[in-house]
């Protein structure tokens, strides 16, 4: 078991203004508009940093190993892409949490924007291939964002507990954005392999996205598909 997180995110990164930024900026050539702009884009930079340790290190609750994930109702599992390794392996991990007991039901959540791209039929019918059964499966096709997709969890699907299925790299987000749209969760690692290059990008892409994650809950900002409710676990649960 992983915990993760900072007493106050603010002290994960000290600097003083009177140092590397007073210096780089004097060193600008004295123009007040290339200043000016000079100045803005590190303004923007140190509150893009603030905003993503913010995001990254609060105390989330995020296990390497299935065997010590408590039991929760549901599993949470995000699109990555159609049958790319991260794809594959968070639904293997799923299945894992659906056979060993820790969960009943798989809500499968990803981009349906078109009919060749369908990342919830995909990972339901990988799942399936695992041995869970189609029955316990249930598929999000709106799922188009991380925010998207927990906002709809709550208010479609009305989970309020579940188990956050993805990587390291994408689980402080996914479990940030959880928090604060209400949901009890804990996450679960599904890196069970190396992503090569692609895993530089991954992390840089953080830090972008999770501006916007600050920026969704800071504005409460609605799910752009919602359509009528479709309980998990049937109306009377």
């Amino acid at each position: 078991m992983v915990i993760m997180g900072l007493q106050d995110p603010c002290n994960a990164f000290k600097w003083s203004p009177m140092s590397f930024p007073q210096a780089w900026y004097k060193q600008l050539p004295p123009t007040g508009t290339v200043k000016s702009l000079a100045l803005g884009a590190l303004l923007a930079a140190i509150v893009a940093f603030w905003i993503y340790s913010d995001v990254e290190n609060r105390s989330y609750l995020i296990y390497q190993n299935v065997a010590d994930v408590p039991v929760m109702p549901a599993a949470i599992v995000f699109g990555a892409g159609i049958q790319s390794r991260e794809a594959r392996d968070r639904v293997a991990t799923a299945a894992a949490l659906y056979k060993s007991g820790k969960v009943t039901k798989l809500l499968m959540t990803g981009d349906n924007g078109h009919v060749n791209h369908n990342e919830p039929e995909s990972m339901k019918q990988n799942a399936i291939s695992l041995g869970v059964p189609a029955g316990d499966i249930t598929c999000d096709y709106a799922g188009f964002r991380t925010y998207d997709s927990l906002y709809r969890a709550r208010n479609i699907f009305d989970v309020r507990q579940a188990v956050l299925v993805s990587q390291r790299y994408h689980l402080p987000r996914a479990m940030f954005l959880a928090q604060r749209l209400g949901l009890d969760v804990v996450g679960v690692d599904a890196g069970k392999s190396s992503y090569g290059t692609r895993q530089f990008w991954y992390d840089l892409r953080e830090i972008g996205a999770a501006e916007a994650a600050w920026f969704d809950i800071l504005t409460e900002r609605k799910s752009k598909y919602l359509g009528k409710k479709e309980p998990l676990f049937g109306s009377t649960r």
